[in-house]
């Protein structure tokens, strides 16, 4: 996953404004008590940024995959 495929994802699930705040300020304790953005800027990969979200905020399983993104391959 690229980085604009990581933004993307994000404003589809949860809209540009609250996605904003979500990167800005929600710790993701997947990625050991940072931000999303904390986490980009630490070189963590844009893949585990979007599941660390997703798992934070209850997104469904389904929608894990983001909007116009390859499912999981089985």
């Amino acid at each position: 996953m690229r980085l604009s495929e990581l933004r993307q994802a994000i404003a589809d699930e949860f809209g540009d404004a609250y996605g904003r705040v979500l990167m800005r300020d929600l710790v993701l304790s997947a990625l050991g008590g940072v931000t999303a953005e904390q986490a980009l800027a630490a070189g963590r990969p844009a893949r585990d940024v979007w599941l660390a979200l997703c798992a934070e905020t209850d997104v469904p399983k389904s929608r894990w995959y983001g909007a116009g993104l390859p499912s999981q391959r089985k």
